[in-house]
């Protein structure tokens, strides 16, 4: 399962958001530095890229086919993308093994954009996970959204709290999803029923399309059956033996489970299990905000909550 928003094809959301940004293009009037707000899974990289492939296959053979809200794969802008070479796209993110969006990924940012340009295409930047750029980071970046190169567009995609410094460069689309939506999306995506594929102990109505697809993809990698776990051993497997240091997106992952643990077994009777879930959601923000061990994190969870 290719789960990376530069491979899908098919837009499944957000139709109203993309057809606002196509009439602002078409008007001349798309800003040049856009913000994309919301849960992370939700899509909100998916529709950058749609976005970008509609500008750039136009005059192309294999046209972005707007009545579908589909990229052709044949396109010429869309296999560039996919190989990494399109000459009119960068792809700035967060690295494997690293916590941050570092200030050296900026630096080769701006070597790239004073470069020219091999035709007269817009280009176009994608910041994905603006949030965890540091700090130095974000201010070399200030520095470019201040007077962006002629005919250079910025997406920046962000999936929680950013500085206000930054927010305020960009136009920023809030974007969203219902329980409803986000169900019906991954069952498309899946080409199946998700319940058929998983213990519905897994999921709830905050979980988004992507960690739902995140989730099943992971438990076929790691051969697990997502009929017969549920979520607490779920958990315990993957702390214990710490499956979670094999990509920044099962970290994402765990987060969202141990709060899935808590909304499904808090009571207002139970004031401790309510006094830890306070704790706990302090401790995931401080652990996410400020790069702090999340092995010590998990092992206390594991200890006192799931063994308590």
């Amino acid at each position: 399962m290719n789960l990376e928003p530069s491979s899908q094809l098919n837009l499944f959301s957000h139709k109203e958001e993309f057809q606002k940004l196509i009439n602002l293009y078409k008007n001349n009037n798309l800003p040049n530095k856009i913000l994309f707000s919301g849960e992370k899974g939700i899509g909100k990289c998916t529709l950058a890229y749609h976005l970008i492939n509609y500008i750039l296959s136009s005059n192309e053979d294999f046209i972005y086919d707007l009545d579908n809200l589909k990229i052709i794969p044949d396109n010429k802008s869309f296999k560039l993308v996919q190989n990494k070479s399109n000459p009119n796209f960068i792809l700035v993110d967060i690295q494997e093994e690293k916590k941050n969006i570092d200030i050296s990924q900026i630096r080769n940012l701006i070597l790239t954009l004073n470069k020219s340009s091999f035709n007269t295409k817009p280009r176009f930047v994608l910041i994905d996970n603006i949030e965890l750029l540091n700090i130095n980071a974000v201010n070399a970046l200030l520095k470019i959204l201040e007077e962006p190169n002629d005919n250079m567009n910025f997406i920046l995609i962000n999936n929680n709290k950013i500085l206000s410094t930054l927010k305020s460069r960009c136009l920023n689309f809030k974007i969203q999803l219902t329980s409803k939506q986000s169900i019906e999306i991954a069952n498309k995506i899946l080409d199946n029923n998700y319940n058929e594929c998983l213990n519905e102990d897994l999921v709830n109505n905050y979980s988004t399309p992507g960690e739902i697809l995140n989730l099943i993809d992971f438990a076929n990698k790691n051969d697990i059956d997502l009929i017969k776990t549920n979520l607490k051993n779920f958990i315990k497997k993957i702390i214990m033996e710490k499956l979670y240091k094999k990509n920044n997106s099962i970290k994402n992952l765990i987060y969202s489970l141990m709060e899935l643990y808590f909304r499904k077994n808090v009571s207002v009777s139970n004031i401790k299990l309510i006094n830890s879930y306070n704790y706990f959601l302090k401790k995931i923000e401080n652990t996410k905000t400020f790069n702090l061990d999340e092995e010590t994190l998990f092992m206390e969870f594991e200890d006192s909550i799931l063994n308590g």
